[in-house]
């Protein structure tokens, strides 16, 4: 029973049309889905991914309206990496979001940038897994954003962090306070580095956690396993696309399992997902009260010509 990488990774935004314009104008991404956090529906939750919205690629947002800017500090997540598929993207990404007002450092096989909030983000150059790409007009496919490499997260206990993902999680270590999650399908990589003297500061531009991906199947067994190792832990909860389950590894960052099923086609035809809020069944019945707390967002699609496959 192995792991498959990084399922999904989510964050928070004081700014929801901000958040999406970045993260679907900008970078390229798809809005996969468009629907609410669950255990307070009056806040969004933003799913941007590839195409067909798969695990490996999804970057998620709940937006807090008004929140201030947070700061990444002992056990949270401070960076997120994502793949690349030459030196030739780097180079195109460094211009694209420079062209766009947004500072990015272009280093030897990288290019750092932080989104609108400030939430840290590096791409890579790296071949280890099948790209997750999104279509956008104005992005080569060629240079499109391929879904995660991994995090950098700050561990106060980064010893005890390694030996949780190595003995519970089945990760390898690489070394340098790096860790590789693969299963059978993906891989996903978390490096630890010490944490900052401030301290930390939950809000916008700020990792809330990282989802590492399962099956259907093997959920309630990795379910069973955490629980028996100790960890506290939820029990396995249903978020509609998928079930999951969470848990904090030793130094503070919130991990959650997630499985592969039934993904956002549950709800709309792939060609027209995120073109409206969708919500959880038992939240049907408050779907006018839950609009009205809501800022409009247009279907980022809508107005741009459709992109061939």
């Amino acid at each position: 029973m192995r792991l498959d990488g990084i399922h999904h990774i989510s964050a928070i935004t004081a700014d929801a049309p901000g958040n999406l314009d970045f993260y679907t104008r900008v970078l390229g991404m798809r809005l996969a889905a468009k629907t609410v956090n669950q255990d307070d529906p009056g806040v969004y939750h933003l799913f941007y991914a590839d195409e067909r919205g798969r695990p490996g690629s999804e970057m998620t947002f709940f937006e807090y309206p008004g929140l201030p800017r947070g700061r990444a500090g002992s056990g949270m997540v401070h960076r997120v990496v994502w793949r690349v598929g030459s030196d030739a993207a780097l180079d195109f990404w460094a211009a694209r979001l420079g062209d766009e007002g947004h500072a990015a450092e272009r280093l030897d096989g990288a290019v750092r940038f932080a989104d609108p909030e400030g939430l840290a983000h590096e791409l890579v150059v790296d071949h280890a897994d099948e790209p997750l790409a999104a279509e956008h007009p104005d992005v080569p496919a060629e240079h499109a954003l391929g879904g995660f490499v991994g995090v950098r997260a700050y561990a106060r206990a980064p010893e005890r962090s390694g030996a949780l993902l190595e003995g519970l999680l089945g990760a390898r270590a690489l070394g340098a306070g790096a860790y590789e999650v693969r299963g059978a399908r993906r891989g996903g990589l978390i490096a630890f580095d010490p944490p900052p003297a401030e301290r930390a500061l939950a809000g916008a531009g700020t990792v809330h956690h990282v989802a590492w991906g399962t099956t259907v199947d093997d959920l309630p067994r990795w379910a069973e396993r955490v629980a028996a190792a100790g960890v506290r832990a939820t029990g396995v909860i249903d978020r509609h696309w998928f079930h999951s389950v969470y848990f904090r590894e030793p130094s503070g960052v919130l991990y959650e399992i997630a499985d592969d099923g039934p993904g956002f086609t549950r709800d709309m035809p792939l060609e027209e997902l995120g073109s409206r809020l969708v919500l959880p069944a038992w939240l049907e019945p408050r779907r006018a009260e839950i609009e009205a707390r809501l800022t409009p967002l247009a279907d980022p699609r809508a107005a741009r010509p459709r992109v061939a496959a």
